[in-house]
């Protein structure tokens, strides 16, 4: 039985970057992943929906070049199988890239099944396919799946094909002519976005009373109208009781409605894969079928680890990513934590939104001192030079007793980017006084950071 100081059961951001690191630290590591490296952000989410949504995004200014002086002769039009063959060539770059790095780091990796046997005085026996291996520490980055309720006819219709999941409306070839899309969270936004440009009718419909789940309210709001005049029609507070083989069968205000559609996308949440690893061999612990770790990313049981999805605190790759240095350099005994509260959160609609931090509203539901600073981004000269509509905002959150950020939610061209910077100064607790003296290159839209700052 061939001996490990580390194995990483999951391949995914949170997984391979756990690995990666581990090898390059100097552990004999090795990555099991039952499915494809990179996981559901690299071939099913986060990258793939990016070259579908740059591709909308081109199409758009395609469509309404006249408003920049720039002429198209006929009409524009969308080649859905050459981009979702464009996806899949980025996919592929990407993954190689990853499996190169792991090489690089002398770990590793095996495609295919893992199971935690047990725990004995010399460590955890995981059978990774056919083989058995003994590993002194583990750690668990098995993600997490899409949320399957039991609304009468969903499955039968995931079987038949007209319900699909992110995975698989990323391999569309053609444009459906309608969509009906579950949920309005950050996945279903950003395919509703994709499709409503390329020409489908699209409908949102969401239980809750506004999109895009924890997003700041009045960005929701802006975003909301965006997509509308994109054409995306939006059912809130709506639950969805059947879907039925040619549409989706809805309460809204007490009362049945019914939308026939071509398509039907369902994204209404996704949840940890714990199930089927060997968990309950070790005496790992769940909480509402997540994996409970600690800001060290340590489980209940002594040299076993949690990271990304599967442990249910904020599902995004790039929290995975952090939360596997943690683990590691915990393991290396560096001290370190993560630290949720800056954790930034994107959505790649066009227009972005960018988000950190407290909102007004949670900030003064934790009793602090609080106020917002909310202007317009036709305070940044290059965002008004690049854009048609003007509806763009930031919003800074400040804790009065302590002069520092507490959050920044933006919503605008390139707001992904430099969401970034905010977050940094939340991280590090930059006195206000000390952002003002920062230097932003001009003109550029992240300069609202500083036009916002100078509002205070």
């Amino acid at each position: 039985m061939e001996n490990y100081d580390l194995v990483v059961i999951g391949g995914g951001p949170g997984g391979y970057l756990a690995a990666e690191r581990a090898g390059h630290a100097g552990l004999k590591t090795l990555v099991a992943e039952k499915n494809s490296f990179g996981g559901v952000c690299l071939n099913e989410g986060c990258v793939p929906s990016k070259t579908f949504l740059n591709s909308a995004k081109v199409f758009d200014y395609a469509n309404h070049a006249d408003k920049y002086g720039v002429k198209v002769e006929g009409k524009t039009s969308i080649d859905q199988k050459f981009v979702v063959e464009r996806k899949n060539g980025v996919v592929k770059m990407l993954v190689s890239g990853v499996k190169a790095q792991l090489k690089r780091n002398k770990v590793v990796m095996k495609e295919a099944t893992a199971f935690i046997e047990s725990k004995t005085a010399d460590g955890f026996v995981i059978k990774v396919g056919e083989e058995q291996v003994l590993a002194k520490r583990l750690i668990i980055a098995t993600g997490s799946m899409p949320v399957v309720p039991p609304i009468p006819g969903l499955k039968e219709n995931i079987a038949s094909g007209l319900v699909l999941t992110n995975k698989e409306i990323l391999d569309l070839t053609t444009i459906p002519e309608s969509l009906v899309v579950i949920g309005g969270g950050v996945i279903g936004l950003e395919m509703a976005s994709y499709f409503s440009s390329v020409g489908t009718k699209v409908t949102v419909v969401e239980m809750l009373d506004k999109i895009a789940g924890p997003t700041e309210k009045e960005i929701s709001a802006i975003l909301q109208k965006t997509l509308e005049r994109k054409g995306v029609t939006f059912n809130l507070g709506c639950k969805v009781t059947a879907i039925e083989s040619d549409g989706v069968v809805f309460e809204k205000n007490g009362k049945s409605e019914k939308i026939t559609t071509d398509k039907i996308l369902l994204s209404i949440g996704r949840r940890a894969v714990t199930q089927g690893i060997g968990l309950e061999n070790i005496g790992v612990n769940l909480e509402r079928g997540a994996i409970v770790t600690d800001d060290n990313m340590r489980t209940n049981v002594a040299n076993v680890y949690a990271v990304g999805d599967v442990n249910g605190k904020i599902m995004l790759a790039h929290t995975a990513y952090r939360e596997a240095e943690v683990a590691v350099n915990t393991i290396m005994g560096k001290k370190d934590k993560m630290r949720y509260g800056v954790i930034p959160s994107v959505i790649y609609t066009n227009p972005e939104v960018g988000s950190v931090g407290e909102t007004l509203d949670s900030a003064k539901a934790k009793g602090l001192n609080a106020k917002e600073i909310n202007i317009p981004l036709t305070y940044s000269g290059r965002y008004i030079a690049e854009n048609s509509e003007l509806d763009g905002i930031c919003k800074l959150i400040v804790n009065v007793d302590t002069n520092t950020l507490i959050g920044a939610h933006i919503i605008g061209s390139y707001s992904g980017e430099y969401i970034v910077s905010v977050s940094s100064m939340i991280d590090l607790e930059v006195n206000v006084e000390n952002i003002k003296k920062l230097v932003f290159p001009h003109p550029t839209v992240c300069e609202i950071v500083r036009e916002a700052i100078f509002n205070i």
